[in-house]
């Protein structure tokens, strides 16, 4: 057994160390990188064959985290890991989109690399340290891979840049990014922030680089000494024909140049020429050299359309669309689209691409439970994003939600968030809903401008309007370019960059940016975020023309919330034996009632209801059993009779406090029977007039209430 071992110090002292030769040495490579007591397995296997038809590169990436990690069972009827998280997903879509570019262009094998959490310390956060452990089993396998490449968290904590935080640490941080990249470039960016400029958000890109180099080297280090990877193995996974790429360069570039320069704004009717295109050369072919080399014909043709396409946008100024590259599609929104019940709706519409958000306000009983092996929280704003097959005019079999859904979904969340105020002024959970009915580009921006105008439309208080955009680069190898705004479908394809910003006025809440280009030069990026800024403001301005600010109250049929405070040892009497006086409660008000955690000493209860005499009822409720009224000694109280005894009567005089009135203060005189005075459920006025030494209860009296007989005269 070979076990290689080597370590690096981080800025703030933490060190991280990869092995390898140890633990699933059949895998083609393995690591295992540690930092603290977190531990991440990583493994990677590609298959030697292609299989037949396939000319794309089959990279699976999966990322789990096991609940033994953190001494956890996992939840559900089978007590067994299942189907993957929402955050799980997030993380291979972060590690997916940082390899991805990496792999050779015409390597095809099918490749799978997957990373699990074997170990954590609840401190430090193990999803930054899943690309580097994924980069890592593939430079010391002998899969070819043009890396390495690594990422790094970095927060900002009171103005300082921190790398890799505790979970602890990043409860203050006003900045959380994850950043990846390699010795010479970064090539993908995600993260959301407190309205943060242009210029810190480039400094913390720039911070964290210095680090990511130091992690690719470390990989390099420990690749240098495993066999195995040196050298790659060699494979042959495409069969070319330079006669025929030549043969569609020549005939297509010329009219795909034409076709590109017209600048037409509909995609289908641009599609559609493009097309004619592949299939008048395609009837040049005889049926022999078809059979032999159509399968060649698609590819070829899409490299010339490619390098036709990005010279009308260097050399020409000419977008796909007839923009400018600064230029922004036309924009129209309406809020309050949808009536009826909804509590809040917005449609936006850019160009070929549209939004029609939703908003639905509900109660704590409403937030999502977050039970993962290491998270454990409520969410109370949630958003929901879908990408329907018409959206894009295809049709196409549904399964389950999408990893990009998801991506999409957590990226306008992250915008919005910051924006959205917490307890007392928001006492709502929120669930936006984002379902995407046209598609040409940026639909996540979209969203998250639809769902600010959803926001306000169902009286949110937003801190400020959130608007979105994706940049998009087109780079020749001479270092020509053009940073292009709003960029359409077509053009994310066929650029070398799409980099999304949200923010507000005031600055930037979110960003995710992946760069398919080696050596971007910060200069490029700096003027990408300068021009994305100018576009933000625009389309922010556009927003605005629909609704300027918040509804000033919710729609009529929202339900509403309060909230009271009560003491902890009140939280029993309000619960009830078995719950069956906060379930009465719920069920003759026409409420729900959630009871929060006590803090010191106090408890939040949140009464949600459809009706005012409802809340009013409930609220009423609740307070006599938190704060329970009390009697006072010479008060009159007018008291209902609950239950008659030989020795007097019980009377309640107040909401839950009964007080005895003993036979000898019925009346002035002697009393026989109480049953001849009254009767369960009778009402009548009393006087406390004081309480039993032994036991406190109230003593209470009739008769002080009614006025004394003369004496009978003597005759």
């Amino acid at each position: 057994m070979n076990i290689i071992t080597k370590k690096m110090s981080l800025p703030n002292g933490k060190e991280i160390s990869i092995e390898t030769g140890k633990l699933a040495k059949q895998a083609d490579g393995s690591v295992v990188v540690r930092m603290g007591d977190t531990m991440i397995l990583a493994t990677a296997v590609a298959n030697v064959d292609v299989r037949d038809g396939v000319d794309f590169m089959p990279l699976t990436v999966d990322y789990r985290e096991k609940f033994a990690s953190t001494g956890k069972f996992p939840g559900g009827f089978l007590k067994r890991e299942a189907r993957p998280s929402d955050e799980e997903i997030l993380t291979m879509r972060l590690v997916d989109r940082a390899l991805r570019p990496l792999f050779p262009g015409d390597y095809h094998a099918e490749t799978q690399v997957m990373m699990q959490l074997m170990s954590s310390d609840k401190e430090n956060m193990p999803d930054a340290l899943a690309c580097l452990a994924a980069s890592a089993c593939l430079a010391v396998s002998d899969i070819p891979f043009n890396g390495p490449v690594s990422e790094v968290r970095i927060v900002r904590i009171d103005g300082e840049f921190s790398i890799n935080p505790t979970f602890e640490e990043m409860k203050s941080a006003d900045m959380d990014m994850m950043i990846a990249g390699t010795l010479d470039s970064i090539v993908m960016v995600e993260g959301e922030m407190n309205e943060v400029s242009e210029a810190e958000m480039l400094e913390a890109i720039k911070a964290a680089h210095v680090v990511i180099k130091e992690q690719c080297q470390l990989q390099l280090d420990i690749a240098s000494e495993v066999a195995k990877a040196n050298p790659k193995r060699e494979y042959s996974h495409e069969t070319h024909n330079d006669e025929l790429r030549k043969s569609i360069y020549d005939f297509s570039y010329q009219r795909c140049y034409d076709v590109a320069k017209q600048g037409l704004a509909d995609k289908h009717k641009r599609a559609e020429l493009f097309g004619a295109i592949k299939e008048d050369f395609k009837a040049t072919l005889s049926e022999e050299d078809m059979t032999e080399l159509g399968f060649l014909v698609g590819p070829y043709f899409k490299a010339a359309q490619k390098a036709a396409v990005r010279r009308v946008v260097l050399d020409e100024k000419i977008r796909l669309d007839g923009r400018k590259s600064n230029e922004i599609r036309p924009i129209s929104s309406e809020a309050g689209y949808l009536p009826g019940f909804v509590h809040g709706s917005a449609l936006f519409t850019r160009g070929e691409t549209q939004s029609l958000t939703t908003l639905t306000l509900g109660s704590t009983l409403d937030v999502q439970r977050k039970d993962g092996a290491l998270a454990e929280d409520d969410l109370d704003f949630l958003l929901h994003y879908n990408f329907p097959p018409f959206s894009t005019g295809e049709a196409r079999m549904r399964f389950s939600v999408s990893r990009r859904e998801i991506g999409h979904g957590n990226l306008a969340l992250r915008a919005l968030k910051p924006m959205i105020p917490g307890k007392p002024e928001n006492p709502y959970t929120i669930r936006l809903v984002s379902e995407i009915l046209e598609s040409n580009g940026s639909s996540s921006m979209a969203t998250v401008c639809a769902g600010t105008l959803a926001l306000m439309d169902g009286g949110i208080k937003l801190k400020r309007p959130v608007s979105g955009i994706a940049m998009g680069l087109i780079q020749d190898e001479t270092g020509k370019y053009a940073v292009l705004s709003d960029i359409l479908g077509d053009e994310d394809h066929l650029g070398d960059m799409d980099f999304k910003v949200t923010g507000t006025e005031q600055g930037i809440t979110a960003c995710q940016m992946d760069i398919k280009v080696d050596g971007l030069d910060y200069k490029v990026l700096e003027e990408a975020l300068s021009q994305a800024k100018e576009g933000r403001m625009h389309i922010l301005g556009e927003m605005m023309k629909t609704l300027s600010e918040p509804r000033e109250d919710f729609k009529a049929h929202v339900p509403r919330i309060e909230n009271i405070s009560v003491p902890e040892d009140a939280i029993g009497g309000i619960i009830g034996k078995g719950g069956e006086t906060i379930q009465a409660i719920q069920a003759e008000t026409n409420t729900s009632i959630g009871i929060g955690d006590a803090v010191d000493g106090m408890a939040n209860v949140e009464v949600f209801a459809e009706e005012k005499e409802g809340m009013d009822e409930a609220m009423r409720r609740i307070n006599l059993i938190a704060y329970p009224p009390t009697a006072e000694v010479g008060e009159t109280y007018q008291g209902k009779v609950k239950n008659i005894v030989a020795f007097g009567a019980f009377l309640e005089i107040l909401p839950g406090v009964d007080a005895l009135l003993h036979i000898s203060e019925i009346d002035h005189k002697r009393v026989e029977k109480v049953d001849e005075y009254m009767k369960p459920g009778d009402v009548m006025d009393v006087k406390v007039i004081g309480k039993d030494p032994k036991n406190g209860k109230l003593k209470i009296s009739r008769k002080a209430l009614i006025e004394k007989p003369a004496p009978p005269t003597k005759d």
